[in-house]
């Protein structure tokens, strides 16, 4: 009997930890991709048992997204989840979290700081060397190696539109599409208006390009507005786009997109999970935790269309 109530007390204890287990989770904004990846982070987190989970949006600003942490530290949340607004932040919020003991997971936008990460801390995102590297290997086939090309940028200080931008530049460097010209390149901040605004100063101004390739299907959604509304018929533009969006692959269908490439913003929400949970209970984690980009085209869209963004 006495070891029935100790094995009763113990099961008791274990479930009260559980319990008392507390996520906190701050996202930069919430764009379709973010939701989506938030989406997918909350309900990998339902399986949890025990797990509270306590969100907060940055809405963009770097001011507020510090004083969340902050504030959730405060809260002695058990983990933090932390889509960045900037990746140059990161070397503001490693201390804080690391200060407090508390483990920190950075999701989808990796921290400049990464290489400096302590133990408890860790990143999951997914390659951006692929991301980009398969988007512009995708133009440069459907150009036959030879073009003029206008580029859209997302955030200049989000990693993954650096490195987006950069391996559109790689490939271009390359020998089967050295005959690539980039004509314009303009941030447009992850936004379809911003694009929209962009490309149609482009067409305004009487710039000629053969494609328009953007860090993200919003951004590649915009410019397909633009040139519509100028009468440019789609085949004449290659338009690619990054994320696998379900309006990005609406447009694939339709016959207007030429290009994406999936990211899972939910695999990387539920990942993100499990490494703080891991974390959290004192298991170590890798620094770096990459979920596979993977090219859409028209060819092989009917595979994307379940798991759509």
């Amino acid at each position: 009997m006495k070891s029935v109530i100790i094995s009763a007390l113990l099961m008791l204890t274990i479930t009260s930890v559980a319990q008392s287990e507390t996520l906190g989770v701050s996202v930069a904004d919430l764009d379709k991709f973010n939701t989506t990846l938030l989406n997918g982070l909350l309900s990998h987190a339902k399986d949890k048992a025990g797990l509270k989970v306590v969100t907060q949006n940055a809405k963009g600003d770097n001011d507020l997204q510090k004083k969340q942490i902050q504030e959730l530290v405060a809260d002695k949340v058990d983990a933090l989840i932390v889509l960045l607004s900037d990746g140059d932040l990161g070397a503001q919020l490693t201390p804080i979290a690391a200060s407090a003991g508390i483990p920190l997971v950075y999701v989808n936008n990796v921290p400049a700081n990464v290489g400096d990460l302590p133990e408890n801390q860790a990143v999951v995102a997914s390659d951006e060397k692929e991301s980009g590297t398969l988007q512009a290997k995708e133009v440069c086939r459907l150009l036959n190696g030879k073009g003029r090309v206008a580029v859209l940028i997302g955030e200049p200080f989000h990693a993954a539109a650096r490195a987006r931008t950069t391996d559109i530049d790689d490939v271009i460097a390359t020998s089967a599409c050295k005959d690539l010209k980039v004509v314009e390149r303009q941030t447009a901040y992850w936004s379809p208006e911003f694009a929209d605004a962009q490309v149609q100063e482009w067409l305004s101004a009487g710039v000629k390009f053969d494609a328009v390739i953007a860090n993200n299907d919003d951004m590649a959604l915009g410019a397909i507005r633009a040139l519509k509304r100028n009468g440019i018929p789609m085949k004449e533009v290659v338009v690619a786009g990054i994320d696998a969006i379900d309006d990005a692959l609406a447009e694939m269908a339709a016959g207007d997109l030429a290009v994406t490439v999936f990211q899972n913003a939910a695999g990387q929400g539920a990942g993100a999970v499990d490494a703080a949970v891991k974390l959290m209970r004192g298991e170590k984690v890798p620094r770096e935790n990459y979920i596979p980009f993977e090219l859409v085209t028209p060819q092989n869209i009917a595979r994307y269309l379940p798991k759509s963004q």
